[in-house]
């Protein structure tokens, strides 16, 4: 197999009900970037009552309200073990907002509802009475300056055993409390950066696309991408007001 046929396959878990923060985006920018670096793509989706995809390369899902999150609550613990399997075998993962929170341990709604979660991040969450918006700009030991735009209002707190993704800058993060945003666990990234948040941070979409080749075809050579417009539109973004 030369490397020109080799194809990743990327699921984009519960579109129809948690893509409401230009979720679509980052599967879009993760698809293209894998291009550039010389892998075909196969897109698939999974909504509630679909039977899951066998195999596998990458999984991303986005943020929704909470009535979509009490609408996905059934079928994402129908599919909750082998989740939790692939991520434990090092399936690479993008949970954003909604999704972020839900692969915690469980979030509770400002009306008291308690979702439980999946548990693949050690992170409890509560709603809030106050919206948490605006440009954001967190510094991440692994992937850098990390730019995005956030816009919710549950506050999530991180356990013992989950790593932050970054360190917040400017905006609020993960909660009013502490100055995390995100989480991180073996190949999953958590966040509630939207905007899309790959678009603006090409360093977490080669370390998707370099874990998921890796574990498919066991090497990944990346190839030389010019990457000084988004360079640009990094510096504007994180130059933006809240």
């Amino acid at each position: 197999m030369t490397r020109n046929e080799r194809t990743l396959t990327i699921l984009q878990l519960y579109p129809r009900d948690m893509n409401i923060y230009g979720d679509w985006g980052n599967v879009l920018s993760l698809s293209r970037r894998a291009r550039r670096h010389g892998y075909a793509t196969r897109i698939l989706d999974h909504n509630p009552g679909d039977e899951f995809p066998a195999e596998i390369d990458v999984l991303v899902g986005g943020g929704g309200q909470d009535s979509g999150q009490s609408v996905i609550q059934e079928d994402l613990h129908r599919i909750a073990p082998h989740l939790r399997q692939m991520v434990e075998d090092g399936t690479p993962m993008l949970a954003i907002c909604g999704l972020y929170q839900l692969f915690g341990h469980d979030f509770t709604t400002v009306d008291g509802e308690v979702l439980q979660g999946i548990g693949v991040f050690d992170a409890h969450t509560v709603g809030g009475t106050e919206r948490l918006i605006g440009n954001i700009v967190t510094e991440s030991e692994e992937f850098g300056r990390i730019v995005g735009y956030e816009n919710h209002s549950g506050l999530t707190t991180l356990g013992p055993n989950v790593q932050r993704l970054g360190t917040v800058v400017k905006g609020e993060g993960n909660n009013l409390e502490d100055d995390h945003e995100g989480a991180r666990y073996r190949n999953v990234v958590g966040s509630y950066l939207h905007g899309s948040l790959l678009p603006k941070n090409p360093r977490i979409s080669d370390f998707l696309i370099e874990a998921a080749a890796r574990k498919r075809y066991g090497d990944f050579t990346p190839a030389e991408i010019d990457d000084a417009l988004v360079a640009q539109a990094r510096e504007v973004a994180a130059g933006r007001p809240r």
